[in-house]
């Protein structure tokens, strides 16, 4: 079954996410992704780019277990800074476009006063359905 957007009648429609998926499958649960690389380093302490290669770590975790970025039903963003995430919200949009794509997942993003990582600016977790 291929995830259908669930998108209460008379609602106005969400930008950049659905209020909510439908999907059947196998159920794939990607842990929150930090924006350093492989080899557990940061190689940049800027937002965007931590977004870029924490995006990149879900990409590769779905990939070992056959699912695609296509397959995303859900996303949680946890970020340490409200207003720098709004104020560069199209550099994110874009990042995003260009390494998960343009299709609608249920997401939910949230201010947190620190993640574990001190230099990490952004974690991002993911659920997935492979029909």
């Amino acid at each position: 079954m291929t995830p259908k957007v669930l998108q209460p009648a008379g609602w106005a429609p969400p930008r950049g996410y659905a209020n909510g998926v439908a999907a059947a499958g196998t159920t794939v649960f990607v842990a929150g992704q930090i924006g350093w690389n492989a080899r557990g380093e940061f190689e940049s302490d800027d937002l965007v780019e931590q977004v870029r290669q924490a995006l990149l770590n879900v990409r590769a975790v779905l990939a070992e277990a056959g699912a695609a970025p296509a397959h995303i039903v859900r996303m949680t963003w946890y970020l340490v800074d409200k207003r720098e995430y709004l104020a560069r919200a199209r550099e994110v949009g874009a990042v995003f476009r260009e390494v998960i794509g343009s299709y609608q997942a249920a997401m939910s993003a949230v201010q947190v006063s620190a993640l574990m990582e001190d230099r990490a600016k952004v974690e991002i977790e993911v659920t997935a359905v492979v029909p």
